[in-house]
């Protein structure tokens, strides 16, 4: 049974860190592209980043530069570094499992996805 289990989530004042770890169980092999999502109340659910098996990143433009994913092929685990948090980056993160954008060797944020989390919340206040 494919399971994904995210850790990690708290509450923080902005401008603090927080890491949230996703340990992932059940797979045969190593999953092409992992990623983290969020949702906010009242909101759509948003990629935040992604990985490749081989390294590659993808970020969304509201979080570069403060994120950093990251992946660990032996462990079957993917982490997210936050840093410099704001307020707007609250709600539930996901992570997911998933496979490249099609014809392509790249980890999207889109609806490549097929296997999710039951996530963890991450509370920034001002």
């Amino acid at each position: 049974q494919v399971q994904l289990v995210e850790s990690g989530g708290g509450s923080v004042q902005a401008g603090g860190s927080l890491s949230l770890s996703c340990a992932v169980s059940g797979y045969t092999r190593s999953v092409d592209c992992m990623a983290w999502f969020r949702q906010a109340p009242e909101k759509e659910r948003e990629g935040v980043a992604a990985i490749a098996t081989y390294g590659y990143t993808r970020y969304a433009d509201s979080v570069r530069g403060r994120f950093t994913i990251s992946r660990d092929n032996a462990k079957n685990t993917v982490t997210l570094q936050m840093n410099s948090l704001k307020p707007e980056d609250t709600g539930t993160y996901h992570c997911a499992a998933g496979d490249p954008i099609i014809g392509t060797p790249y980890c999207g944020l889109g609806a490549q996805y097929y296997s999710w989390g039951r996530g963890t919340q991450v509370t920034v206040s001002s």
